[in-house]
């Protein structure tokens, strides 16, 4: 288990690129202070082995100049000096040269040249050189007069020390990279899980957190993984601030889809408060901000239907019991008018009006009136045996031509205007309990289908005699 959790770890740091970045800068940084380090550290170790080569030499020609000092010939003791180093030595070779006027004197081996003038005895000179092969030492020697004034240059095999500092850099070379990369992945492995993990699971909170934000469902539990990563330090301070934020707007979200829901529910419930009292198209306009609505209609069918006796019964049944027959009688009746696709304008009291063609065509507005009408009689008699009553229809039935609109700005209704709704209204009062009476005008629409028996003339307020018929 740990080791494809380590695994899934490493891979999860390869994969991120701020974390290559991370890794990049502090292996590039390490080295180059590394290389800062290393350069005097080179130089201070050739340094040593140059020292290490003057050695070998410096106690003899120490030795030269004191006995030049008491009088002895320089060129004999030179001659001495040479004779004491063998082909083991890493003394290559010497040359005694006339300090004032540069002439060889002496030489034995590689003999090297004269390449500068020592300032003093006190204060050799040296000179590196054939790529690094060769070490030459100037030194001045002790005289009275400047014609007993010498310089000895020896020259030294400096091939081991070349080696030496080769074997050297590449020992400190690797060693930098090799602490530049335990540091490196130590750092990687204290930053990932400071801050890459953080981040990464940080990153995938957000996608989640987007998605329940924006989900259907905004109250469903969201589980965040960095709940489990909070630390105590700045990144912890990140993580706790994304999930307070997340939260609070999760709540403003929720709070504002509850009031959108409770809106919509509002709106739902006005829009059908606002169809039980107006058609819907009717309701549309009025919502898109239209007032005085009428329109024209050049024929439509009104029925007009009346419960006989009502006026006297309503004197003898308590009031409560009276609205919740007539409550139950007319929801009936609305149950049939939605079934035939008519529209009903009003009740007054007692008595109940239907209009077919109104707001919209009808194609067969007349005979749907008259099935209508039908089926209100029969619906009635059910009542009757359901509650054992005996009330009676009285019901009318006129075709012409109405305006029909909206008027008022409070307590409006959808309402008919014209002649032919007073002549309707006559058919129904004018009528017979229990009996359909239509006009002429819709005896001419619907007689081919309907048992129709003349009833005769009826004086009608305002418009004198008129045909009638019975159904």
């Amino acid at each position: 288990m740990v080791a494809p959790k380590y695994l899934k770890f490493t891979w999860g740091l390869l994969r991120s690129a701020l974390s290559r970045k991370v890794a990049c800068w502090v292996f590039l940084s390490l080295v180059v202070i590394e290389v800062i380090i290393f350069i005097p550290s080179y130089q201070s170790r050739k340094r040593e082995n140059l020292r290490q080569l003057e050695l070998v030499s410096k106690e003899l020609l120490w030795a030269t100049r004191q006995e030049a000092m008491k009088g002895v010939d320089i060129q004999a003791l030179f001659q001495k000096f040479a004779n004491q180093f063998n082909a083991d030595s890493v003394i290559e070779g010497g040359a005694l040269y006339q300090a004032s006027t540069g002439q060889l004197v002496n030489q034995f081996g590689d003999v090297p040249p004269l390449f500068a003038q020592p300032p003093d005895p006190q204060h050799p000179i040296t000179e590196l050189h054939s790529q690094g092969q060769r070490y030459d030492v100037a030194s001045m020697t002790l005289g009275f007069t400047p014609r007993d004034q010498y310089i000895i240059v020896v020259r030294h095999d400096s091939s081991g020390l070349q080696a030496d500092l080769y074997g050297y850099g590449w020992r400190i070379a690797g060693l930098v990279v090799l602490i530049a990369v335990v540091v490196t992945a130590t750092t990687m492995v204290v930053v990932g899980r400071l801050v890459i993990v953080p981040i990464l699971e940080l990153r995938q909170d957000f996608l989640r957190a987007g998605e329940a934000l924006t989900q259907a469902e905004p109250d469903r539990e969201v589980a965040l993984k960095t709940l489990a990563l909070i630390q105590d330090d700045e990144m912890g301070e990140v993580v706790r601030s994304f999930h307070d934020l997340f939260h609070r707007t999760r709540s403003a979200i929720q709070a504002r889809h509850q009031t959108e829901q409770a809106l919509r529910e509002a709106q739902l419930k006005s829009d059908q408060l606002l169809l039980n009292i107006l058609p819907a198209s009717i309701a549309e306009k009025l919502k898109q901000g239209e007032r005085a609505i009428a329109e024209n209609f050049e024929q439509v069918t009104i029925l007009f239907a009346d419960l006989v006796n009502f006026t006297c019964l309503s004197t003898q049944i308590p009031a409560p019991e009276l609205v919740c027959l007539l409550n139950d009688i007319f929801s009936r009746f609305d149950a049939l008018v939605d079934r035939y696709h008519l529209e009903k304008i009003k009740t007054i009291g007692d008595a109940y009006m239907v209009v077919g063609g109104v707001p919209l065509p009808h194609d067969r507005q007349g005979g749907a009136i008259i099935d209508l009408a039908l089926a209100m009689r029969s619906a009635l008699a059910e009542f009757n045996q359901d509650n054992h009553r005996n009330f009676q229809l009285r019901i009318g039935i006129n075709t012409g031509q109405v305006v029909a609109g909206v008027i008022g700005i409070k307590k409006f209704t959808y309402d008919l205007w014209g002649d032919a709704v007073n002549i309707a209204s006559r058919m129904e009062s004018h009528g017979l309990p229990d009996k359909i009476q239509i006009s002429a005008s819709t005896y001419a629409l619907v007689h081919d289908h309907y048992p129709f028996e003349y009833r005769g003339k009826i004086n009608i307020k305002g418009r004198g005699e008129m045909d009638t018929y019975l159904l």
